[in-house]
């Protein structure tokens, strides 16, 4: 495993050297790392834990790090001596990987001294922004085509380990395969590809390519129809080749559209493969797809089975960045919490202040999701007595709920520097996010003028940031 505890900011080091000269460096302290709303968001699929939660375990600075530290000339060698044998001795608590969350709700903190807590912000924030952010573009994808998409990016990916660890969260985010040969091998999850228009390019005719290829997979033959002419071409010598596999004992699996006019090429080919006796041929469709152009071919009855998706969502082309944060909530002095806040004539800038939980409310009929409530650390909701929530912003909004249930968000994920929750395979993550989802009725999750979801705030985080505000700003 590679050592990444430098995979940080110059920054979080500079403050550490700060605390460490002031006496401050064992100060505990407590970050949440949450995200903001904007018009793209929704809803969110939590992903990136697991490479956290193996950042935290493993941070050490070897001999090498700290050689290079000395050479920036910038840090006092005390400083550095103390770097030298750190190690993440904090407590963590966390959100599921494939948990269904929402803006300001902290999904991650942090609470352990000071140079630690600082330390990590960078890396935590890597891995869990950018899959988060490609968890929640395939989950959209997936439910806009209704399950079958294949996450096809890497060569798309900026970079390696985006295309390794994006394919990761697309799996999480509902996708049932990549053509990620890697991510297949590191997560055990399934691999799909076929061939590319080059191989029919690099045969005399395509008939002849198409026979080649299935001479070499007669048992899982998908033949790329679109190289010269799909219609009057590709899907007839598709055909042929499917005649003569089945009169040789084996069954094709299907055709690759990768351009034109997909809801029209599909329909036909369909009508066409249908004629010649092969109804159970599957029609892969590809080519700079996203959720929009999915539904819109989905509404024209595109005949469509399975979508290779890749450019738009490997990159999250229309969000490439979530915006994730990891901000100060308290710190402590001689054992007692002392809430912090960020003040910022942006609203949506101040943060939420002090140690806090995270509850989802449930309908006790529907077992569907009414709302997420924060609360103060220690704060108990009673599910026999009636509970009124109120918007944190404009609290004349105001509902009050009745006959429901309540579950804590987050579990604890370190305590005292040791990991408590396990690794989870990917395969149950995936289906604990299938799980979740289906407790949020359809308006939260559509695409469309989504119905706003409910994050708000207890009666006592709520004064408590209204005290810290009004303190400030005087």
């Amino acid at each position: 495993m590679r050592n990444l505890t430098l995979l940080t900011d110059l920054y979080e080091l500079t403050m550490g050297q700060g605390y460490f000269n002031e006496g401050r460096h064992e100060e505990r302290a407590v970050f949440d790392v949450f995200f903001r709303p904007n018009r793209m968001i929704t809803y969110s699929v939590a992903a990136g834990m697991e490479q956290a939660a193996d950042y935290l375990e493993n941070l050490h600075f070897d001999g090498e790090d700290i050689a290079y530290l000395r050479s920036l000339g910038i840090f006092s060698e005390d400083y550095l001596s103390y770097l030298s044998a750190l190690r993440f001795t904090g407590d963590v608590r966390a959100v599921r990987e494939g948990e269904i969350v929402f803006p300001y709700e902290p999904i991650f903190t942090v609470s352990a001294p000071m140079v630690e807590a600082q330390l990590v912000e960078t890396a935590l924030l890597t891995f869990i922004n950018h899959q988060t952010l490609i968890a929640s573009k395939a989950a959209k994808i997936c439910a806009a085509a209704g399950g079958g998409v294949m996450e096809f990016g890497l060569r798309r990916a900026q970079g390696a380990d985006a295309g390794v660890y994006g394919a990761r969260a697309a799996m999480i985010g509902g996708c049932v395969g990549t053509s990620n040969v890697y991510a297949g091998k590191l997560f055990h999850v399934p691999v799909s590809g076929t061939m590319a228009h080059s191989w029919v390019m690099n045969f005399p005719s395509e008939l002849e390519a198409f026979r080649a290829y299935a001479r070499s997979f007669p048992d899982g033959c998908m033949l790329l129809v679109d190289t010269y002419d799909t219609l009057r071409s590709g899907v007839p010598n598709a055909i042929r080749v499917f005649e003569e596999l089945r009169r040789a004992g084996h069954e094709p699996v299907g055709i690759r559209l990768d351009s034109g006019d997909l809801a029209y090429l599909s329909k036909k080919a369909r009508a066409m493969l249908d004629e010649a006796g092969f109804e159970r041929a599957i029609i892969c469709a590809s080519g700079d797809l996203d959720e929009t152009l999915i539904r819109s071919l989905k509404e024209q009855g595109a005949c469509i089975d399975i979508w290779g998706v890749g450019t738009k969502l490997i990159t999250s082309a229309d969000m490439p960045a979530l915006g994730g944060v990891y901000k100060l909530a308290a710190v402590y002095e001689d054992g007692k919490e002392i809430p912090k806040i960020k003040v910022s004539d942006t609203t949506e800038k101040i943060t939420n202040p002090g140690v806090k939980e995270v509850w989802r409310i449930y309908d006790k009929e529907t077992g569907k999701a009414i709302a997420d409530y924060i609360t103060r650390a220690g704060e108990r909701l009673d599910p026999s007595r009636p509970l009124t929530i109120f918007h944190p912003v404009d609290t004349w909004k105001r509902m009050t709920i009745e006959n429901f249930t309540v579950r804590d968000l987050r579990e604890d994920l370190f305590r005292g520097g040791k990991r408590v929750s396990p690794a989870r395979p990917l395969s149950e993550i995936c289906a604990y996010r299938a799980q979740e989802m289906s407790h949020f009725w359809e308006e939260y999750l559509r695409q469309d003028m989504p119905h706003i979801y409910k994050v708000d705030l207890s009666d006592a985080l709520y004064r408590l940031k209204q005290e810290l505000v009004e303190r400030y700003r005087r």
